[in-house]
């Protein structure tokens, strides 16, 4: 991580920004934690390298839960209580403004499990990772969302009666191919390319910044301070992405009534 270059003023930067977009046919996101974190959702990782209190050994990995299913549900229901009392910020809501202009040319890669951006109003999301409020049977692997409801520390899939664990992509787990698939395409196929509150350290995710870059693709970042991935070649946007976001969709308004 790189700190903040030193500047008086977003504006140039925004203003390169909203070009980038105006030029764009196509635009895909990628968005991480700190988006969330803007509305009080913890980060998963914490600075001293547990998540939410616990190692990953213990409740984020195929092996914790076949060793101790409990301790992860315990885990992941409180995870979901969490969730249930946050709304969507500002940042959620630029990107809903953003999809409104570039409609189904438009998609919305996130790593975060949240649910915050459906709950904005964001219709294109591939989840990478799943989401905190749907469930997977272990022996019919049907995925339901439970969202809404308190569930008990083991519970079980009302079809079949086997174990259920969270829709989520746990450590030493592969990404849903055909998420991934999708994600890595849209990709491919955007001119610009916005990097939200990420620190694009998670691989296979952050491959898809070299994936738009390679395809040619404008790179915005919008994050506290730059990242490796980004550092070379992006749009550096820097800041909390609940008042970067709204400032380039008023930018971007700006432009095209400009043009």
């Amino acid at each position: 991580m790189h700190p903040p270059a030193e500047t008086d003023d977003l504006s140039a930067d925004l203003r390169r920004a909203a070009q980038a977009l105006c030029r764009a046919d196509r635009v895909a996101v990628l968005t991480g934690a700190s988006v969330s974190a803007e509305s009080g959702v913890p980060t998963f990782r914490g600075a001293d390298g547990l998540w939410e209190g616990y190692s990953i050994e213990e409740v984020a990995t195929p092996t914790a839960f076949r060793r101790d299913p409990e301790l992860v549900w315990r885990f992941y229901n409180l995870r979901r209580a969490n969730v249930r009392k946050v709304q969507p910020n500002a940042g959620h809501r630029a990107l809903v403004a953003l999809e409104d202009r570039w409609g189904e040319r438009f998609t919305l890669v996130t790593q975060n499990v949240d649910g915050l951006h459906r709950k904005a109003g964001s219709r294109h999301v591939l989840e990478l990772h799943g989401n905190l409020g749907r469930v997977r049977c272990t022996r019919c692997h049907v995925i339901t969302d439970r969202a809404g409801e308190d569930l008990p520390d083991l519970p079980n899939c009302e079809a079949c009666g086997h174990l259920l664990r969270p829709d989520i992509v746990w450590f030493h787990e592969m990404l849903p191919a055909g998420v991934w698939e999708e994600a890595a395409s849209e990709t491919a196929r955007c001119q610009c390319f916005l990097v939200v509150g990420t620190s694009a350290v998670v691989y296979p995710a952050a491959g898809l910044i070299d994936l738009a870059r390679a395809s040619g693709a404008a790179v915005i970042e919008v994050n506290l301070e730059t990242t490796d991935a980004c550092a070379v070649g992006a749009i550096p946007l820097l800041g909390p992405s609940g008042v970067v976001l709204p400032r380039l969709v008023k930018q971007l308004e700006m432009t095209e009534s400009n043009s």
